[in-house]
């Protein structure tokens, strides 16, 4: 596992509770963020994967 899969998938799990509390509250900006966030960190998890699949070869 590398430093991109780990940030990536910290940022998606921040991502989920950001939008989890925007929805708790009522706002719709919050939520928009927290998608957002876990977009980023499921790209940057995704190129942490590349990454150690190009190891492999």
């Amino acid at each position: 596992m590398n430093k991109d899969q780990v940030k990536g998938e910290a940022k998606d799990i921040a991502g989920k509770i950001q939008e989890e509390a925007g929805k708790l509250v009522g706002s719709k900006e919050q939520q928009a963020k927290g998608l957002e966030k876990q977009v980023e960190g499921k790209i940057q998890k995704g190129v942490g994967d590349l990454k150690e699949t190009v190891k492999k070869i």
